[in-house]
């Protein structure tokens, strides 16, 4: 197979005007969890995802077949311009939204049974371990977090993003 040419941001959201989900990735450099996350956006209708510049190659051999090829079928583009250019996504008419595990996070359960929560979400997921960057933090539009057990801190990173979107797909 040839590597595919790179799709652009303004490729990808012309790709999503019929979708009402996105995914976008920070610093994401490990290649089973970038494989991990390109299976669920494709298993819950993600139309693209959008990776800053520090993510792994999703056309790397171990997130491919860690994604089951969803790397060859979901488009992606890399945002040069982090997390500045997700600007771009808000303007195409994508809330930007945030998981992280923060205690002052809305639930995700609460924020997804809102009847006025945005029709066009694109949620922002941080590397494991530092998670999001206080500079993509701020440009989102909301924070959601997944409730945890006490004494749990954290899930893996495409195990959460799986849930989440789950959660975000549901409809009442």
């Amino acid at each position: 197979m040839d590597r595919p040419a790179p799709i652009d941001l303004a490729a990808i959201i012309d790709r999503l005007e019929n979708a009402s989900l996105a995914v976008a990735l920070e610093e994401v450099s490990n290649a089973d969890n970038v494989g991990g996350v390109f299976r669920n956006a494709l298993a819950f209708g993600a139309g693209a995802l959008l990776l800053s510049p520090g993510c792994c190659d999703p056309l790397y051999r171990k997130a491919i077949r860690t994604s089951m090829a969803a790397t060859l079928r979901v488009p992606f583009a890399r945002v040069e311009r982090w997390p500045g250019g997700l600007e771009a996504v808000r303007a195409a008419g994508f809330a930007l939204v945030a998981l992280t595990p923060a205690a002052d996070a809305r639930d995700i359960g609460a924020f997804t049974a809102d009847p006025g929560r945005p029709a066009r979400i694109a949620l922002v997921v941080g590397t494991e371990g530092a998670g999001l960057s206080a500079a993509a933090e701020a440009m989102a539009d909301a924070r959601v977090r997944i409730p945890m057990a006490p004494g749990v801190d954290s899930l893996n990173l495409a195990t959460a993003t799986g849930i989440a979107l789950y959660r975000i797909g549901e409809r009442g």
